[in-house]
């Protein structure tokens, strides 16, 4: 209770406290009500923030969920030959941190002497000329790769979790009931797995929006026209860099209530909160 008290209670304590406050530093204070989340509601570099965000999150969950199943459903063939040294391997990318993915990145990013530039300059001269850290298309396309690189994985280990937990007499039962692979996919698999999809759509989103180390290090800040400006990011700079921990509380509890709508609006209409029937 005492740790609880001390690292989770005192700081929400505190930082409600700080996000109706002007600060200049972490000692000169003036409480100005609710005035810092009208400022930032009124913000357009929030919201700049805000959509980098919401389209980063979109991108992240439409090709990580799919990519993290395939590779589910591959590694789960009992027939596959070295299933658990791919199983490693696949996984092993998410047992290194955001930082040093990013640095990976920027080195395999880097114009003309990164890996993928010079790559798709050995197909056409002028490719090695594209810059992916500095057009802001681009920018964004890195951040969802890297992204991708570092979860496809552990997704993946959660999916061969719910695989192996859905029982292969209803697949043998359909198979004998004429029922093709697609069929067999649709109404035995996706049922099955269903709750840790549901799980990981609900952790990708709240990691989504959470998104800070990738672009901070790939790009040293906000990236190329704004591109990697994100809300943690926006949070970051108004605290530690301008000073401003009131700002920058409120724009963590804006964020907080962000989450909780998304979530929310997840869980009803995944229909994770109906009961399931005696």
């Amino acid at each position: 209770m005492l740790l609880f008290a001390v690292f989770m209670l005192y700081p929400l304590e505190r930082s409600l406290t700080l996000s109706l406050q002007q600060t200049v530093g972490p000692r000169t204070t003036r409480f100005v009500g609710l005035r810092n989340y009208s400022f930032f509601l009124h913000d357009l570099l929030f919201w700049v923030a805000v959509g980098n965000t919401i389209a980063f999150t979109l991108a992240f969950l439409i090709l990580q969920i799919p990519l993290s199943l395939g590779l589910a459903l591959l590694l789960n063939n009992p027939r596959l030959r070295g299933r658990n040294f791919f199983r490693f391997a696949f996984f092993s990318t998410h047992l290194v941190g955001n930082v040093f993915v990013a640095i990976i990145f920027m080195i395999l990013l880097q114009q003309r002497q990164g890996l993928l530039p010079h790559a798709l300059g050995a197909i056409k001269t002028s490719w090695a000329e594209i810059d992916f850290l500095q057009n802001p298309v681009l920018a964004r396309l890195s951040v969802v790769l890297a992204s991708l690189w570092l979860s496809v994985g552990w997704g993946m280990i959660f999916f061969l979790a719910a695989l192996q937990s859905v029982s292969h007499e209803l697949y043998d039962a359909a198979q004998v009931d004429g029922a093709g692979r697609w069929a067999r996919f649709w109404h035995i698999t996706l049922p099955g797995i269903r709750p840790v999809l549901v799980f990981l759509i609900l952790v990708g989103t709240i990691g989504g929006f959470q998104l800070f180390e990738l672009p901070f290090v790939l790009f040293g800040g906000p990236g190329p026209g704004w591109a990697g400006l994100t809300i943690v990011m926006y949070l970051y700079q108004n605290g530690f860099e301008m000073g401003d921990l009131g700002g920058a509380s409120a724009i963590g509890w804006l964020l907080v209530c962000f989450i909780l709508v998304v979530s929310l609006l997840q869980i009803k209409f995944s229909g994770a909160a109906r009961e399931e029937p005696a």
